[in-house]
């Protein structure tokens, strides 16, 4: 059921929107009759589209041409991991009809689809989120609408021609996936009203449109992702884990490391580590022109977002050798807030330095630096001691912990760890957001309980209340 569409929406927006949801829905209408091996030879035939490496790399190579961002062997991992993982995640999950039975509560769950889903992508990853949430999205029956951004939109349009020959293939509608041709804003808008469904990765903006559209919508918040080094941690290993995780498509993942909190007694050790894969430590003067060039109009610059890290040196007037040869930056960092910019979001391949003493202190500040960005998303650390990373899972306000990973690698989903595979990560209501997990075709399911009658289970008084009396009287 759509949403009543604004009235200061113009007659035309909201026509092209209203005859794009048409179309879907009726798509949709023949995609809820198929069973659920139906479903899933569409659901392999989306994947393919985008997994077959002749199409990841012309995705990956379109995406850099007409966004500037990243890198095209990065994207072309991105493109296939990303893809692999999920088919894997989604092969053998049931969606259609009985997917769930518990004969202790005589309860039976049956899957149905939410309609139709308007997917909000940005242009740091053009072709593999667009992929990601179609392929959660189809899971379920549902049809879905892309809306990409500008930059975006021709890598995302060139996906939706891969999509369609597949779909072909297999005999499903194409209008099962569509894309608005030329995404504006207030396009986006009023898709999100008529949509049954809103899921949004990209711009916090986004997010809070999608959550006031008056469509019920799922958004993640920003990432900002700290990573702390204890002092038992294996330095090699944490060193080249955080280099191949901040260098990854140039920092465009929202899970990229921003900073790194080393303990005291390995401090000096671990710069050597991270300077011997490629790190280069600026020194005061460095580290404020290089300020000046990240925020020259106060807000992050687009000069640095996902751009390789030459260039980044040049615009900083970064020119030692060691500078120029250099595969990311880092700069010693002792605040937090907004007169330390350093101590957020950077996008970029550049790294903060923070020193602790005392992992309780450590994790505070770890609290204040995402209290200021990165609010929920999450946070990483490299220890030998299990009870270190409980502790930290136990007192920081995040949906997720990583012990001893690539954050970027590992937070989206890995094949070493139990996270699902996606690139639209919840960071729970600390972010405004209404999932703390990884999206999952899960969140595109509405589900019909059966409920029979079982043996009567009434607690007496004495069983729900016998230790409070105990305790505290009638």
């Amino acid at each position: 059921m759509s949403a009543t569409p604004s009235d200061t929406t113009p007659d035309d927006v909201r026509d092209k929107i209203a005859a794009l949801v048409e179309r879907a829905r009726a798509a949709q209408r023949v995609a809820e009759t198929y069973d659920q091996q139906r479903i899933d030879d569409v659901v392999a035939a989306v994947a393919w589209a985008i997994y077959e490496p002749a199409r990841a790399r012309k995705l990956a190579e379109l995406a850099v041409r007409d966004t500037g961002l990243g890198r095209v062997s990065d994207k072309i991992t991105k493109n296939q991991r990303k893809t692999l993982g999920t088919l894997r995640d989604l092969t053998g999950a049931p969606s259609v009809g009985v997917i769930a039975e518990d004969p202790e509560s005589g309860i039976t769950e049956y899957a149905k689809p939410v309609g139709v889903v308007a997917a909000i992508c940005p242009s740091t990853n053009p072709s593999a989120t667009p992929a990601n949430k179609t392929l959660m999205a189809v899971k379920g029956r549902n049809a879905i609408v892309l809306s990409p951004s500008p930059k975006g939109a021709s890598t995302c349009r060139l996906l939706l021609d891969y999509i369609h020959a597949e779909l072909d293939k297999v005999g499903a509608p194409r209008d099962l996936v569509q894309m608005l041709d030329e995404p504006s804003k207030p396009l986006a808008n009023e898709l999100m009203r008529q949509a049954d469904l809103v899921v949004v990765t990209g711009s916090q903006r986004n997010v809070r449109q999608a959550y006031s559209s008056g469509t019920p919508a799922i958004g993640v918040g920003a990432g900002n992702a700290p990573v702390i080094v204890d002092s038992d941690a294996d330095l090699p290993d944490a060193a080249s884990k955080i280099r191949r995780s901040k260098i990854f498509d140039y920092a465009t993942s929202c899970s990229s490391e921003n900073s790194v909190h080393i303990h005291d007694d390995v401090y000096d050790q671990m710069l050597a580590e991270l300077r011997a894969n490629g790190g280069y430590l600026l020194d005061a003067d460095e580290k404020a022109r290089l300020r000046s060039v990240m925020w020259s109009g106060g807000a992050l610059s687009g000069e640095v977002i996902a751009q390789p890290p030459e260039k980044i040196a040049a615009l900083a007037g970064l020119d030692s050798p060691e500078a120029r040869a250099a595969e990311f930056f880092m700069v010693i960092e002792d605040g937090v807030g907004p007169d330390y910019p350093f101590s957020g979001e950077k996008l970029s391949v550049v790294l903060s330095v923070y020193r602790f003493a005392d992992l309780g202190a450590a994790i505070d500040r770890i609290q204040e630096l995402l209290d200021f960005q990165g609010a929920g998303h999450s946070c990483g650390i490299h220890t030998r001691s299990y009870k270190h990373a409980r502790m930290v899972a136990e007192r920081l306000r995040v949906a997720r912990v990583l012990v001893n990973q690539a954050h970027c690698f590992g937070n989206g989903g890995s094949f070493d760890n139990g996270l699902g595979f996606t690139l639209t990560m919840g960071a729970g209501t600390w972010a405004g957001n209404s999932i703390s997990e990884n999206l999952s075709y899960r969140h595109f399911l509405n589900v019909t309980r059966l409920a029979r009658v079982i043996p009567v289970s009434e607690p007496t008084e004495e069983q729900l209340w016998g230790r409070y009396f105990e305790k505290y009287g009638r």
